[in-house]
């Protein structure tokens, strides 16, 4: 390490320490809100949104103060000059981006999207439960609004729904984004049309009948435990929008039953279930900093996503999980019935969390292009529903008849949440990548999963992809792990091979 300018090597290695610490102090507060955003979805009472409102924005702009001190930006100044190893390299590469970011957006700008946030929470889950979009309108607007302005802040001479998109995944392009979901709809869209005209006897009723909330709770941890979800560090709650929330020594999932849906709580519990794996398995000694942070929500999907559907959705996942059900409800249903059933792809679903496989990526589409025109400022609130209900009639055939299974259905958009959406299927689109490198690395995966043994497979992901955290950008991670750029070619093979199959359709391959 070579002294200059900027003070001894002594002096130096203090400032990156201080800037490690600073960080840690940042995430510290981030992990806080972390917990009352958990507890306001799960535990708090009805009546407690404007006390929790005020606290999540005190904790927010007491985080973005943190971040955007001038004391921050000296101290990345220092470490620049630094002769960095790789790590640290990495690090200073997050840390900055983290900040030049947060250091565009006034505090008070901050400030009132996270109180807005939070009050518009709870209006979306009354409005939801009331079927009605115009209680939750007003708060959308204004988020809008408000998003827009942050994104000026950061760059006025960009695309702002870009600028926003970056919020979730900084290492790949929007244009990248935009080219995976025409691939998509490229490939999806026609395979859909044959299936829906294949005559294959598919079975799509082993769900039917009556589900027991509190028996499906017990198989969705007696499942958990099966895949290796670690008690001790999460808890399995219920909550109107299935999410994940924690680190890696608290990482805590939620779902949600259907007494006559089964399988859309067991899918979203093996879903969270694939993001709890992913943070309960970062760096721990580098947690509470930027090296110790997952690596954005494109990779965090691609683990909920191969978890989901190259495990949950496998024919060795429902041997082992057919006889669970079998002991919990009145059901005879085969492991091949529960195959196809949990695979079959639907002619009328208005749900994107009970989506099939493939019709998930055309509701994805739907509000990647909607809250794009809401950004853009070519669609104006009001609209939303009609607009809405006017796509889904035709990408999907369908056409919602309440709000509530329609543009409500989603609580992205409470959180200010917009680039959101396009993540879950680039996860979707790595995760096919991934699973298929395991497979070359590890050879007959299915078999493990068949016996309950999903050790190999986690230790592939631990290896190529959890403990890394942050260290590589998106497509270098995926490269280290795959030896080849991020594509979405093993997505298509993967859909094309499977549903070929399933379906008897002529371009199985």
């Amino acid at each position: 390490m070579a002294t200059d300018a900027h003070g001894s090597e002594a002096e130096q290695a203090d400032a990156y320490a201080e800037l490690v610490e600073r960080f840690e102090r940042i995430n510290g507060v981030q992990g806080a809100a972390g917990v009352l955003g958990w507890d306001q979805q799960v535990m708090m009472p009805e009546g407690g949104t404007p006390a929790r409102s005020k606290q999540l924005s005190v904790l927010s702009s007491l985080s973005h103060e943190l971040l955007t001190d001038d004391r921050t930006a000296e101290l990345l100044e220092e470490v620049e000059s630094m002769d960095l190893d790789d790590d640290q390299r990495a690090l200073l590469r997050e840390a900055r981006r983290e900040f030049e970011r947060a250091d565009a957006v006034p505090t008070e700008l901050v400030e009132e999207i996270s109180e807005t946030s939070t009050e518009a929470l709870g209006a979306w889950e009354q409005a939801r439960a009331e079927d009605d979009f115009e209680q939750f309108a007003p708060y959308l607007e204004k988020l809008v609004e408000l998003k827009r302005e942050y994104a000026e802040h950061i760059d006025p001479d960009r695309d702002a729904y870009e600028v926003l998109f970056e919020d979730y995944e900084p290492c790949l392009s929007l244009e990248r984004a935009e080219e995976i979901l025409e691939t998509l709809k490229e490939t999806l869209v026609p395979m859909i049309d044959e299936i829906r005209e294949s005559d294959a006897g598919v079975t799509t009723d082993a769900f039917d009948g009556e589900f027991p909330a509190d028996a499906q709770e017990d198989l969705s941890r007696d499942v958990l435990s099966t895949l290796g979800y670690d008690w001790d560090r999460g808890r399995l709650d219920v909550s109107s929008h299935p999410f994940t929330s924690g680190n890696v020594y608290d990482c805590r999932v939620t779902t949600r039953y259907d007494e006559t849906d089964p399988l859309g709580g067991l899918m979203a519990t093996v879903h969270e279930f694939g993001h709890a794996f992913y943070n309960l398995g970062l760096p721990e000694e580098h947690f509470g900093t930027p090296l110790g942070e997952s690596r954005d929500l494109s990779v965090h999907e691609s683990q909920s996503r191969l978890w989901e559907n190259h495990v949950g959705r496998s024919p060795a996942f429902w041997e082992l999980v057919t006889p669970k059900f079998a002991d919990r409800f009145d059901t005879d249903a085969t492991a091949r019935e529960a195959y196809e059933s949990a695979n079959q792809v639907y002619e009328d679903n208005l749900i994107r969390v009970e989506a099939d496989e493939l019709t998930y990526h055309l509701h994805i589409v739907i509000r990647f292009e909607i809250e794009r025109a809401l950004i853009s400022g070519d669609l104006a609130v009001e609209d939303v529903p009609e607009v809405w209900n006017d796509k889904y009639e035709e990408y999907l055939g369908i056409r919602p008849e309440t709000d509530a299974n329609g543009c409500l259905q989603d609580i992205h958009w409470s959180h200010g949440n917009f680039g959101y959406f396009p993540t879950y299927s680039l996860g979707s689109v790595m995760a096919s990548q991934l699973f298929n490198a395991a497979e070359d690395d590890i050879g007959n995966i299915y078999g493990s999963v068949r016996d309950g043994d999903f050790e190999a497979l986690q230790e592939w992901l631990r290896e190529n992809i959890h403990e890394h955290g942050s260290r590589y950008e998106t497509n270098e991670l995926v490269r280290e792990a795959t030896g080849e750029d991020f594509t979405a070619d093993y997505f298509v093979d993967y859909v094309t091979t499977k549903y070929g199959d399933l379906y008897d359709l002529e371009e199985s391959v």
